[in-house]
């Protein structure tokens, strides 16, 4: 396994003296040279960055350069990036599947063995700081034209009550007409359930499905209508119990398929440990922590490309590595799902990608106790929440929801630059107008929550997928205390589907990825995913001197007290305790900034206490800030929250 070290890599670690591979903000080609240069001077002037920050832009060496579509940020300080096969079909097709854990501190890189296809899986935190991975990719899409086998979703039914079957990836399905058609993944089918007695015995029997597609190519392979296939190779009571049922295998498009697979990430091992598979693949699925450390898990595609109907969610306990059956509730995929104070969980309206529109799009408080839903109106634009951006407004005490931006379903080329805030804690819980983003219409906006309690909003684009040259090159703070926007220093490099940004320990924030569909502004050329990484130092960086926490306890309760060493406990503002980010298709629903009571001071530091409630701050890993009154942060100190 290859290790690439701070001696032989270019540093960009807070304070390093060795050279970095930076760009500066885009300047318009009119300028020239000459007015290129004085922008560079003037975005590097002191004066500017203490009032805008600063970006670097940053090239990995080139073997470990790799397509960022997920960033879960460790208890350890360093990054698990997942690319998988990075939405890449050769890749796929070769079994070539990545992972990389970057450390930014320490400026080290190291592969890490990836044993399925992650692409597009969900994922999360758990309580012991392990990452919880489930989903991903079975197989990929095939456009209309592209597809040469009739294919679809075969139906197998057992009608045996005395045991389940399972059928290899390969088994094939005879039609009536005597065309073959090959299943593409193994397939477990129950036993069928027999109830009642004597004259009044009923059998039901045992179905699953799996995707098949035709053994031969071509026309000739479609069959258009309802029909029932003999298992190849089965004969006698096997032949009659055991059979397909397909409603028609065609040559249309063919939508990605997910997988059933689960792992979770080990952060002191620093690999992949595989647990019990999921009931239902899942592609684009959404994983949210419950205040117990257990993990609903819900939508996705499953493993024939259609989405899961809402009867299959599923909630994973860590402590057995097992799932178990959730409360029956339908959402389009990669939903934006949050853990409330009450317990219930707030579905804001974002989503990512697949689902009708006029299915599952309304906000609203879910709550698994008695599977209820609580409509949240009042948000405006509401068909343009896909790819929008959704965040858990500091402190999370406050229980606001803001949506951000957003676009129309599918490849519209709609977006909107509505903002909207969700006041969860009001007797009746509505949306009312934000500030509109300064940019204009934006999908796949990246939110990050920062330790002075604003939100820092960078990239995404004007139109689906960066089409027509349309990514924004803005960045901005929003300040929830103010209700406005702040401008930030621009970014050198375009974010739009597939991005990522999350905030360090240190407080910068790193921004990861982005896979546009064309490189040019009439959508001729196709474009290449972007590896390069950017490293944004904020304002309150360059205001001097920094708070330090000189001590602090690995672990506290909830609802106890921590004493935190400080060399200046008169200084120290405001305290808070924030989730590391687990993100994905502009969806966090991990980051959250939980307020800390400063209950005491001494000489050496303050006391600090913790809320009680688990649905407030869920178990787990944080990351402590203490800031000045001026909001400068301090590098963070991790703390596992027990219960």
């Amino acid at each position: 396994m290859k290790i690439r070290n701070a001696g032989r890599a270019r540093r960009f670690a807070l304070g390093s003296t060795v050279a970095l591979t930076v760009a500066g903000m885009n300047a318009p080609a009119v300028l020239g040279f000459a007015g290129e240069q004085y922008h560079q001077y003037a975005i590097n002037r002191p004066d500017y960055k203490a009032e805008y920050g600063h970006w670097q832009t940053v090239t990995l060496p080139a073997e470990f350069r790799i397509n960022a579509v997920h960033a879960t940020l460790l208890r350890t300080g360093k990054i698990l990036i997942i690319a998988g096969s990075g939405n890449d079909q050769k890749s796929f097709d070769a079994g070539t599947f990545r992972s990389l854990l970057w450390d930014p501190a320490k400026n080290t890189y190291k592969p890490v063995p990836t044993p399925a296809d992650m692409f597009c899986g969900g994922h999360g935190s758990l309580p012991d700081g392990r990452v919880l991975v489930a989903g991903g990719t079975l197989r990929y899409e095939a456009l209309d034209g592209a597809v040469k086998k009739a294919a679809g979703t075969m139906r197998v039914r057992n009608e045996n009550p005395e045991a389940a079957r399972t059928f290899p990836k390969g088994t094939v399905f005879t039609a009536p007409n005597g065309r073959g058609y090959a299943s593409t993944a193994e397939v477990t089918v129950p036993a069928a359930v027999k109830t009642g007695g004597g004259d009044r015995t009923v059998v039901t029997a045992g179905e699953q499905h799996v995707f098949v597609e035709a053994v031969a190519p071509g026309a000739d392979s479609v069959y258009g209508s309802p029909a029932q296939y003999t298992i190849k190779g089965l004969t006698g009571a096997d032949a009659r119990d055991l059979y397909g049922m397909s409603e028609h295998l065609t040559l249309e498009k063919q939508d990605f398929q997910g997988v059933r697979s689960a792992f979770e990430f080990n952060p002191d091992t620093e690999m992949y440990e595989q647990v019990t598979d999921m009931a239902y693949a899942r592609w684009y699925p959404t994983l949210t922590g419950l205040g117990d450390g257990r993990v609903v898990t819900v939508s996705g595609l499953d493993d024939t490309g259609r989405i899961l109907s809402g009867n299959d969610n599923e909630i994973y306990d860590p402590a057995s590595r097992t799932w178990s059956k959730a409360p029956d509730r339908y959402f389009p995929t990669y939903p934006s799902i949050f853990l409330t104070a009450s317990g219930r969980l707030f579905y804001s309206g974002s989503n990512a990608g697949y689902g009708p529109a006029d299915k599952g799009r309304e906000p609203g408080l879910w709550d698994l106790r008695d599977n209820t839903f609580q409509p949240v109106p009042g948000l405006r634009d509401p068909s343009l929440t896909e790819t929008s951006s959704s965040v858990l407004l500091p402190p999370a005490q406050a229980q606001k929801v803001m949506v951000l931006g957003g676009g129309g379903v599918g490849e519209s080329p709609l977006s909107t630059a509505r903002t909207d805030i969700a006041d969860l804690s009001a007797a009746k819980p509505a949306f009312t107008p934000g500030p509109d983003l300064p940019a204009g219409g934006t999908r796949y906006l990246n939110s990050v929550i920062m330790p002075d309690d604003s939100v820092f909003t960078t990239g995404g684009s004007g139109d689906y997928r960066g089409k027509h040259r349309s990514d924004l090159l803005k960045a901005q703070f929003y300040h929830p205390d103010t209700n406005r926007f702040s401008t930030a220093a621009e970014p050198a490099v375009g974010r739009d589907y597939h991005s990522e940004a999350l905030l360090l320990p240190d407080g910068r924030v790193v921004v990861l990825g982005s896979n546009p569909l064309f490189a040019d502004k009439a959508d001729s050329e196709p474009a290449a995913f972007e590896q390069r990484v950017e490293i944004y130092t904020p304002p309150y960086l360059f205001h001097g001197e920094r708070p330090q926490v000189t001590g602090a306890p690995d672990v506290a309760k909830l609802g106890g007290t921590v004493a935190v060493s400080t060399p200046k406990p008169d200084g120290i503002a405001t305290a808070k305790l924030i989730r590391p980010s687990s993100v994905t298709h502009a969806t966090d629903v991990e980051q959250r900034s939980v307020a800390l009571d400063v209950t005491g001071r001494s000489g050496g530091g303050v006391s600090l206490a913790l809320p009680a409630n688990p649905d407030l701050l869920p178990p787990g890993w944080y990351m402590l800030f203490v800031t000045d009154g001026a909001g400068t942060p301090s590098v963070a100190r991790w703390i596992k929250v027990t219960a």
